[in-house]
């Protein structure tokens, strides 16, 4: 059983996935960063608040709360500003993903064009046979 574990563990694709998991999980924190780092300051900066997660409507007749908590202590609230929090992180960072792949896949088909194949075997064999019908004209 041992044995059969370490065939299991050691195939190819078991190790690729490990280490696409691995780096998928840096790349994650890497655009984590980017987008509360970097965007979201810029985004704080144009619309004067850092987090929509405290914007909110409170229901009721109750006087208005201050924040997110109190509201909802005091009674039904439609907290709307995490959502939007969470819609603009989505759309940053499926935007990264975009440019990320978009550049893996350019650079894949600059290595195509710059490699052009040789003939194959076939193609090869084909050239050979219009040659030689050529010298018995």
């Amino acid at each position: 059983m041992l044995k059969e574990f370490k065939e299991f563990a050691m195939k190819g694709n078991m190790v690729d996935l490990a280490v696409g998991v691995i780096i998928g999980g840096a790349f994650g924190l890497l655009v984590a960063s980017v987008v509360n780092d970097i965007l979201m300051p810029i985004i704080a900066g144009l619309f004067g608040m850092p987090d929509f997660s405290n914007m909110f409507y409170q229901f009721g007749s109750a006087a208005p709360a201050e924040t997110l908590a109190a509201a909802q202590e005091a009674g039904p609230v439609l907290a709307y500003g995490n959502f939007i929090t969470l819609l603009i992180n989505f759309l940053i960072v499926a935007w990264v993903l975009f440019i990320v792949i978009k550049g893996i896949n350019s650079m894949k088909k600059a290595e195509e064009a710059a490699a052009p194949a040789g003939p194959t075997k076939d193609q090869e064999l084909l050239m050979e046979i219009r040659d030689s019908l050529k010298k018995r004209k």
